[in-house]
């Protein structure tokens, strides 16, 4: 990967040949991996996401006119609206994700001005990095910049996550917004989806994490996680007719009471609450042991979540399976799981930092041998933990 200097040089040289003349500024903004705690965000449960170097980086300028022009150099498209009729694009997706954003600032009461804006991404699509928060939270800081205001950091995550929800058509809980925007370095990011109460949790020295991308797109994730979804709102009705319990979602049941009623819920709904239940479990359990130095029990952690994620949650996929063992058989891996909504993408494990560099360059040799039949080329990396988006002014302002 280009260093950041370079790929801020690029970024910038390319805007000013698309639009003739230097950005005012430049907004990064990271991907994310989950640590543990998958699929309890829309379940009302707990998450802990690390916001990665990995970026969106949109270059920037504020217009005199209500017109809203952004070039993608990734798949060389252009996205023109105007801020007075801001419409759901019927044929090419990533612009809505773009146009959410900015209507909701403008439902929100704030006055957006035109800008031109210039993206230029380090996230791999599909991957389970999130690059469509990044998407959301870099458009949304560029819409901001350019009209000179400003919001909380945490109301932005929520608009940012209404976006989705209505212009992209992806009902995602809250987790892959408040990570990109509300992350710190070197520490997790535990989010209560329920109270929205957030901590960060320092990450002990010695230990890193990294990324291995199957290759595999996720190509089930979107119709599949929103399924998953329906499926654990039934989950949650019958349990409060059986119950008599004020239950409004997963969180509300305790692991005690998901194995008394687990007969009563029709398969796959019992499977797929007992996920849910268990994970928030494993996520708080997580924490603790991070916080007590207790690595080598993160590690059972992360491997009990995967083999729920495959079992109960069914969002598991051969190739991540076989990348989870791959990564299992190395000296310095404490643990690994999928990371992301599953079907494909990629998987994260919790290392010793020593081994980084001889763990991701044996990875995808292991992983080749086992995987001989499939087309997929993996991709394996180290991440560091970062903070959230950020804008920078720049000299040609």
């Amino acid at each position: 990967m280009a260093s950041y200097q370079q790929t801020v040089k690029t970024v910038i040289d390319k805007f000013s040949e698309i639009f003739g003349e230097p950005p005012f500024f430049l907004i990064s903004a990271p991907g994310r991996i989950n640590v543990i705690g998958e699929h309890t965000d829309y379940n009302e449960g707990f998450v802990l996401p690390i916001a990665i170097n990995r970026y969106i980086y949109i270059a920037g300028k504020p217009t005199n006119d209500d017109r809203i022009r952004i070039f993608s150099a990734d798949v060389n498209d252009w996205d023109t609206f105007t801020l007075g009729k801001v419409e759901k694009d019927q044929q090419v997706h990533w612009r809505n994700y773009i146009r959410g954003v900015a209507a909701q600032l403008m439902k929100e009461g704030i006055h957006l001005k035109g800008a031109e804006g210039l993206i230029m991404s380090q996230i791999a699509i599909g991957a389970g990095l999130s690059s469509s928060a990044a998407l959301e939270a870099a458009a949304a800081l560029l819409f901001l910049k350019a009209s000179d205001s400003d919001i909380d950091r945490f109301r932005l995550a929520l608009l940012c996550q209404g976006a989705e929800h209505e212009y992209a058509g992806v009902q995602c809980g809250i987790m892959d917004q408040m990570a990109t925007l509300l992350s710190k370095d070197h520490h997790c990011l535990l989010i209560d989806c329920q109270s929205l109460k957030t901590e960060h949790i320092l990450i002990p020295r010695g230990v890193s994490f990294i990324v291995a991308d199957t290759g595999k797109p996720r190509s089930l994730a979107a119709s599949e996680y929103n399924i998953r979804r329906n499926q654990c709102e039934e989950a949650v009705r019958i349990l409060a007719q059986r119950t008599g319990k004020p239950i409004r979602s997963l969180r509300d049941v305790s692991a005690k009471e998901i194995t008394e009623q687990f007969t009563y819920l029709p398969d796959p709904l019992g499977r797929r609450a007992r996920h849910v239940i268990t994970e928030n479990d494993r996520v708080q359990q997580f924490v603790s042991c991070l916080k007590s130095g207790h690595l080598e029990e993160c590690g059972r952690l992360l491997l009990a979540s995967h083999r729920s994620l495959r079992d109960d949650y069914e969002v598991s996929s051969p190739e991540l399976d076989a990348m989870v063992d791959v990564l299992m058989s190395q000296t310095g891996v404490y643990g690994a799981r999928l990371t992301g909504a599953g079907f494909g993408g990629a998987c994260i494990a919790m290392i010793d930092a020593d081994r980084a560099a001889s763990i991701v360059e044996a990875t995808p040799f292991h992983y080749r041998l086992v995987m001989k039949e499939s087309p997929y080329e993996p991709q394996v990396f180290e991440v560091t933990p970062v903070g959230g988006a950020q804008v920078y002014p720049l000299d040609s302002a």
